[in-house]
């Protein structure tokens, strides 16, 4: 028997890691906090709930998805419209947009469609290592684009050496940012669609979190840029902002050349979205704002309370706008490792170092808000107790 040599390329995956190893304290009856993994703990909205109940007590939902891997005309239509209310953005739902299984698989999607064997793609460190693991099961080379505080988090494009733009192939972008929090501006999207038609380079923004931003920090879709569906798409997701993380619904939009080969590999790997799901999105997408409201309320109160948290022990520093989670500078030089170790040790609190997400993630940790508030108090006053 044989095991595809691909697989001996992708490291384990982070929060896998994380799970066997708040599992085995559980086991061994530690009381186990985890403010390491970004999944909301607030329910789905009941009406969107219902809305499901409702469309999956109906036989003809029970069959194959209408219009199979492309979406409901419907969902793709009502994706197009939250676009245009929300970031501005025009986009036609029969060509331009598409149904995902959530938006990390159009992260595969994307590398498969547009993306050759040995091709190099730049992807930024820090970053999400889904972009990682998608662009090695490609086949394709990954490059990192370090993203620093000194530049906001945003990675310097002209930085880039000459050979390795002309080499690339694709770049994999995540604004509002996991693991850094961090947001693009309007004249970073600009630069970029430049970068990528000056170096023919096909651009993914994922952009899961165009929701979760704070004080005044505006929401951006890349696809407002003047220029960028002719040089790439934008993944989305309704994971983070109604809470419907385990659903698994989101979209691609853009290039409508792009998304028709997106959607080629999506005919021949999947047959789509659950009907009732897609009729739920498409509620959510028309009722639910409020709900994003109430989780902007709720991360902002949480946010304020670990912030105040960590001054107290020493660490102050000034957090970028966007996500629900915060990129913590360790104190006093400690390694990314040695302090989530710590941290688990002392407190049994578990929270992901910033080095499993790049290089560059060394000498942060990155702290998430998904998780109640009785809980996130208590872990707070442990680590008070033990760091204070």
């Amino acid at each position: 028997m044989q095991i595809a040599d691909r697989l001996s390329k992708i490291p384990p995956y982070l929060f896998m890691e994380l799970r066997k190893k708040i599992n085995k304290a559980k086991a061994d009856g530690i009381d186990v906090i985890s403010l390491a993994i970004g999944d909301p703990v607030e329910a789905t909205p009941t009406r969107v709930v219902e809305e499901l109940a409702k469309e999956a007590k109906k036989a003809e939902n029970h069959r194959y998805p209408t219009d199979e891997e492309k979406g409901m005309l419907a969902f793709r239509t009502e994706v197009a419209r939250w676009y245009k209310r929300r970031y501005g953005v025009t986009v036609d739902p029969q060509g331009e947009v598409l149904g995902l299984i959530g938006s990390k698989e159009g992260c595969h999607h994307f590398v498969l469609a547009c993306i050759n064997p040995m091709d190099t793609v730049l992807m930024t460190d820090p970053g999400y290592p889904a972009y990682r693991s998608s662009i090695l099961l490609g086949g394709a080379e990954p490059y990192n684009v370090p993203i620093l505080l000194k530049n906001n988090f945003l990675p310097i494009l002209s930085d880039i050496p000459t050979e390795i733009a002309k080499k690339a192939t694709g770049i994999f972008l995540n604004y509002p940012n996991n693991p850094t929090g961090a947001c693009a501006t309007k004249e970073f999207f600009a630069d970029l669609v430049r970068f990528a038609k000056d170096f023919d380079i096909t651009v993914c923004c994922d952009n899961p979190y165009s929701e979760i931003v704070f004080a005044d920090q505006e929401r951006l879709s890349f696809l407002s840029a003047e220029g960028a569906k002719d040089v790439g798409v934008e993944l989305n997701s309704l994971s983070k902002p109604f809470n419907m993380t385990g659903w698994r619904i989101g979209m691609a939009l853009g290039n409508a050349d792009i998304i028709a080969a997106m959607s080629k590999v999506k005919e021949n790997t999947d047959s789509g979205v659950f009907n009732p799901i897609q009729l739920a999105a498409i509620h959510a997408l028309q009722h639910e704002e409020g709900t994003t409201k109430e989780m902007l309320s709720i991360y902002q109160r949480r946010r304020e309370l670990v912030l105040a948290t960590l001054k107290s022990i020493g660490i102050d520093f000034n957090p970028p706008q966007g996500t629900f989670y915060l990129w913590v500078p360790t104190p006093n030089g400690v390694s990314a490792i040695d302090f989530t170790n710590r941290l688990f040790d002392k407190t049994a609190v578990v929270v992901a170092a910033g080095t499993a997400y790049g290089q560059y993630g060394e000498g942060y940790i990155r702290i998430s808000l998904t998780v109640s508030d009785d809980r996130l108090t208590e872990a707070m006053q442990r680590i008070k107790k033990e760091f204070a």
